[in-house]
């Protein structure tokens, strides 16, 4: 890949880094998840190390945090507030004491002890305390520099205002985190999205009365600079802090050895929903204050310590009722509508319930006491019910066989491949008979993958649908605008735009309209090969005969299951008229054929692993606009096995069996001339 198109794809995730990090820290309203605001860290620094990049001062190797508020005054930290490097599974754990003992040049058997504390969901603070008196309170601000918080933060009664044990330090920065209990979290959040925001917004308010009347907790767990500390390991440290008159984290414990503290970390994850505050992760740090000393930092972050995330987050709510969605592909999806609950920032009020099989599998029903699961950008689903919560009256929940939208019968296929009855139920009826079937092709019709018009969104198809300005894809291009610009929230200008918009879609190519035509099992991937093999729109509108069908099956990478799919959606008459509609208003260009003499002629690949900054489908182009080929399995057919991150061991032993030549990314970009 060209260097200045990797500096481009850096620049941009470096903005959208910087864009989370201002909603997360200064506005206190998180834009995504923690494991996608995670995920962009890892593929930023994922770039710095394996690219040759010019690097920004506002990469998370170099800067924490967000630059503090104009509403506070400023100051420096005597030693900044770092933040940690993540491990998400036991690999990442091994591979973190495999670098401190090679940095250590100890043998492999040294044992290492952990401080292992459950991280607090909350605001980081650090507490100046000179010659026991509580001098100065800072929020973490960019790890250098933060706010001074010092009367909001005296407000709480946590955070001791002097301490008069001898054995205090003269001088030491006491560091922890600003929090809000669950169960006081239920008087605020009608103001707040989550705890941790109806923290942070509490500290950054500018009369301390108001921050006053929020019930605040304060858990310490570190220092930063200190002058006369007489403790030499950080559990000691945790037991003088207990002693000094601050709360400490009840569930803090010293481990030694990755395998307890992954069961520990099991257990904790196992207790998290019965805690009184919210927490994300464990974090590990080297018990001796003389190895932390020696490992020291690297670039923004301690190498002794490291923050254990937690896979997903949970929550108990209640089951108020059960709904049936349709999709596109009358696909019948059950949904959970649950009590609104505060999942890891974000309020959940519907769960996925997957299929009828899992509703029976678990015995759900409405009424049910249910824990919410919620990981990452995966939509939150029921993970389990308490089934000595539930009501007396409670009856199993039938699942309908008859489509809630149409009425036609729904059935489950029996899939050729699996030699199985599929789980999902589907609605029977073909074509736009169903309503809410054709309300969802309407809606995959605009998509940004099909034909991607502009200022025509999901909600304003539902209401043009409610409306009868269109019922089929073609009335799309036939719109009654005059009629439009009466509508509530429509003017000249808008309708204007949305004709504009329309107006430039009618030129599209081959492969787009056959993703757009919303056909089951037909992804892009499926369409551009299809598109390849038919080259003109009207071979493929005229896909009818028995050898038609036949000879799509020569196509690598559609199966029989696409060629079934694909013989239904013709001989639904409703879609041909829709085809032969659309082709007399659009212009649909002809699939561009590849150059037959690129550099890749007559040779075949497969990618297994994942590559760094290139997608599948992005080698898979480079590949075709080469006059190579893509296939799907490793067989003698098969040149070159492209190996990325974690790849497929099977295929990689079977390609060193048929001795196919097995390259990686960089090989692969020489091949094209091109440097990574």
């Amino acid at each position: 890949m060209e260097k200045n198109n990797i500096q481009n794809i850096y620049e941009k995730k470096i903005k959208l880094y910087q864009k989370y990090n201002k909603f997360y820290y200064e506005n206190n309203k998180p834009k995504v998840p923690d494991s996608e605001y995670d995920k962009l860290k890892k593929e930023i620094l994922n770039i710095e190390t394996n690219y040759k990049v010019i690097l920004s001062k506002l990469s998370p190797s170099k800067s924490v945090g967000f630059k503090p508020s104009k509403n506070f005054k400023k100051s420096l930290h005597k030693v900044p507030m770092l933040s940690l490097g993540n491990a998400f599974n036991e690999e990442d754990l091994i591979s973190f004491e495999k670098k401190i003992i090679n940095y250590l040049s100890m043998s492999k058997n040294f044992k290492i002890n952990y401080s292992a504390e459950p991280k607090i969901d909350g605001i980081s603070a650090s507490l100046t305390f000179k010659k026991g008196k509580f001098y100065k309170g800072l929020s973490r601000g960019d790890g250098k520099e933060g706010e001074d918080i010092t009367e909001n933060l005296a407000t709480i009664n946590d955070i001791p205002k002097y301490i008069s044990s001898k054995d205090f330090p003269e001088e030491i920065d006491i560091r922890g985190e600003v929090f809000i209990q669950n169960n006081d979290f239920e008087n605020l959040k009608e103001k707040f999205a989550n705890p941790r925001n109806a923290a942070s917004g509490s500290l950054r308010q500018k009369n301390p009365e108001d921050t006053k009347k929020i019930p605040l907790k304060f858990i310490a767990y570190t220092f930063g600079y200190e002058k006369g500390l007489e403790v030499n390991n950080q559990y000691d440290f945790i037991k003088k802090l207990s002693e000094w008159g601050f709360k400490t984290n009840p569930l803090n414990k010293l481990i030694s050895g990755i395998k307890n503290l992954i069961k520990n970390y099991h257990e904790i994850e196992k207790k998290r929903t019965n805690l009184e505050f919210d927490i994300d992760g464990i974090v590990y740090k080297v018990n001796d204050f003389s190895l932390q000393k020696r490992l020291g930092n690297v670039a923004n972050a301690p190498r002794w310590a490291i923050a254990h995330k937690f896979s997903s987050n949970k929550a108990i709510s209640k089951i108020l009722d059960i709904e049936i969605q349709v999709g596109r592909t009358g696909a019948l999806t059950p949904v959970a509508k649950i009590k609104p609950i505060n999942i890891g920032g974000v309020v959940v009020s519907n769960a996925t319930l997957h299929n009828e099989d899992e509703i029976n599998r678990k015995d759900i029903r409405i009424g049910d006491t249910a824990v919410i699961e919620r990981a990452g950008d995966v939509i939150p689903h029921i993970l389990s019910i308490d089934s000595k919560k539930r009501p007396k009256e409670s009856k199993k929940f039938l699942f309908p066989t008859k489509c809630p939208s149409c009425g036609s019968e729904t059935v489950k296929e029996f899939n050729i491949l699996t030699k199985k009855t599929d789980a999902v139920r589907r609605c029977s009826s073909e074509g736009y008979y169903c309503e809410k079937i054709s309300i969802e092709k309407l809606k995959h019709f605009v998509s940004k993958e099909a034909f991607n018009i502009d200022g025509l969104g999901k909600k304003i198809v539902e209401n043009f649908w409610k409306l009868k300005l269109i019922k089929y894809p073609q009335d799309i291009f036939n719109l009654d605008f005059s009629k439009i610009e009466n509508l509530e929230g429509w003017g000249k200008l808008s309708v204007q735009n949305l004709k504009y918009s329309i107006e430039q879609k009618k030129n599209i190519s081959l492969e787009r309209f056959i993703y757009s035509l919303g056909i089951r099992h037909i992804g892009l991937e499926n369409a551009k090969l299809l598109s390849k093999h038919f080259v003109s729109f009207s071979k493929f509108k005229n896909l009818s005969k028995q050898i038609d069908y036949e000879d799509m099956l020569n196509i690598d990478g559609i199966g029989e299951t696409q060629v079934s799919s694909i013989k239904s959606f013709f001989l639904n008459m409703d879609n041909k008229k829709v085809i032969n509609a659309l082709g007399n208003v659009l212009l649909i260009k002809d699939a561009v054929q590849n150059s037959d003499d690129g550099l890749l002629k007559n040779k075949t690949f497969l990618v297994t692993g994942k590559l760094n900054v290139i997608s599948r489908a992005e080698v898979k182009s480079m590949i075709e606009e080469n006059s190579g080929k893509t296939i799907s399995s490793v067989s003698k057919k098969l040149n070159f096995l492209i190996v990325g991150e974690k790849p497929t061991k099977k295929k990689v032993d079977y390609a060193k069996q048929l001795k196919i030549k097995i390259i990686d990314q960089a090989e692969f970009l020489k091949m094209l001339n091109k440097t990574s």
